[in-house]
């Protein structure tokens, strides 16, 4: 006889299990994500993913050999610069991303370009005449590319042991589902179960595996959390989809760095790369306009910069609006209680409203000066001069702390055609050795910087 079937409430956001359904998860305290899941006959793959291991022996560091670290690049320079150099054999990628951002096209952009890789695409999402739709549109032309319409995650390892293709693409992992599980695909069990399988596969065979994952309405990656611990790398495609540009970001990253960042413009012809981010965040700047300074960040090795843009007018409320655009709200109100309460610039009776164009987040503190003087410059109506940048990191006594690998910020600035460059004292002694004609003035404190700009 059939045991009792048990349910449980499971949380979509972090897995959470709870006997009884409730409105808000008692562990990450999110609401209305408890669902509720059958738990009493599910077949579970986790405990089997230990066995993808050769053995459980140890052996010496210095006899473990790097042939199964073998990088291959994709030829496509944007991506190989965040995933570290190129895709890792054996190696299990979550591509994530907002509905339209363009993870189906970079994967076929992919397939074109490894066209000695026996490529297996699978898409649970579209039927493989609409996958050629898109192939011919982006011009893809791939022979040993192979399309899989098919959301059995069993049959498509089955079918990946006895092909054993160079590279495996999963579209999307959220449309995956193993027929031992009673729970409905997308669920938290279905997803992490299958996850799982391929990691499984993916490592026992090493084969590299690009597993596309949705978001929810909060823009995090859909499914549990542990779904972002149990793969390697976790990429994630910024930007607005009614805009051009699209910003590629590594999450996580166990074969490189997270702080390297891929820069695409999506045209008719799918994504082309952007080679000179900062030229493409500067261009269309409009010029002897108040509120507007250019920032200098460092994504990874890469110095990148952007305009800063602050309007700051008259409230017409009881309480002033602060809105932020690419830039941390909380941050921004940090710099108006420094520049209130150091300089004596009141912004109590103004709205103010930051941005960053481009589409470009600054979550560096070397933006904090460049924010500063965009607020000083829209609140007193006065214009910065175009050829000026400025960076630095703001303290909350109203000093200019130093910032990481100035000379190459500067050189960045000097290539652009900026001629003047306001930075932190303290960063002085780093610039011996710059080769260029920049006009460098150091500050040590905010009241400084803004005395510039009158």
């Amino acid at each position: 006889m059939a045991g009792k079937i048990k349910t449980a409430y499971v949380c979509s956001i972090c897995g959470y299990q709870s006997a009884k359904w409730s409105g808000r998860c008692n562990n990450c305290g999110e609401w209305n994500c408890l669902e509720e899941t059958v738990i009493n006959n599910e077949k579970t793959i986790s405990a089997s993913v230990g066995n993808i291991f050769a053995s459980a022996t140890a052996k010496p560091i210095s006899e473990i050999s790097f042939e199964a670290e073998e990088r291959t690049v994709t030829g496509i320079s944007e991506l190989d610069r965040v995933l570290g150099g190129g895709i890792v054999e054996g190696s299990i990628v979550l591509l994530s991303g907002d509905p339209g951002i363009g993870k189906s096209t970079i994967l076929l952009q992919i397939a074109d370009k490894l066209k000695t890789k026996k490529i297996l695409y699978v898409s649970g999402e579209e039927s493989a005449v609409q996958i050629k739709l898109r192939a011919k549109r982006l011009k893809v032309d791939n022979e040993n590319l192979l399309v899989m319409a098919e959301t059995d995650t069993e049959a498509i390892c089955d079918y990946i042991s006895v092909e054993k293709p160079d590279l495996v693409m999963i579209d999307s992992i959220q449309t995956m589902q193993i027929s031992d599980i009673s729970s409905s695909s997308g669920s938290i069990v279905q997803v992490r179960e299958s996850t799982n399988m391929f990691l499984k596969i993916g490592k026992s065979n090493n084969i590299p595996i690009f597993l596309v994952g949705h978001v929810n309405k909060g823009g995090d990656i859909a499914g549990p959390k542990v779904l972002e611990h149990i793969v390697d790398t976790v990429l994630y495609f910024e930007g607005d989809r009614n805009q051009s540009y699209r910003i590629l970001r590594a999450i996580k990253n166990r074969f490189g760095s997270t702080n390297e960042i891929g820069v695409f413009e999506m045209n008719d012809s799918g994504l082309s790369e952007v080679e000179n981010p900062s030229a493409m965040l500067l261009s269309g700047r409009a010029v002897n306009v108040s509120g507007s300074c250019i920032a200098c960040v460092l994504e990874g090795s890469r110095p990148i910069l952007s305009e800063v843009q602050a309007l700051v007018t008259s409230t017409g409320f009881g309480n002033p609006r602060r809105v932020s655009t690419g830039f941390d709200y909380n941050r921004l109100n940090v710099i108006l209680a420094v520049l209130e309460k150091r300089i004596g610039i009141y912004f109590s009776n103004f709205d103010v409203y930051v941005n960053v164009a481009g589409g470009l987040r600054l979550d560096e503190p070397a933006a904090d000066l460049a924010v500063a003087l965009a607020l000083v410059s829209g609140h007193r109506n006065k214009v910065i001069d175009e050829k000026l940048i400025a960076f630095g990191e703001v303290g909350l006594s109203g000093e200019l702390r130093s910032v990481s690998r100035p000379l190459a910020r500067v050189n960045e600035a000097a290539r652009l055609g900026f001629e003047t460059c306001i930075l932190p004292k303290s960063c002085l002694r780093q610039l011996k050795d710059i080769k260029t004609d920049i006009k460098i003035i150091g500050v040590s404190s905010l009241k400084e910087a803004v005395e510039l700009i009158k």
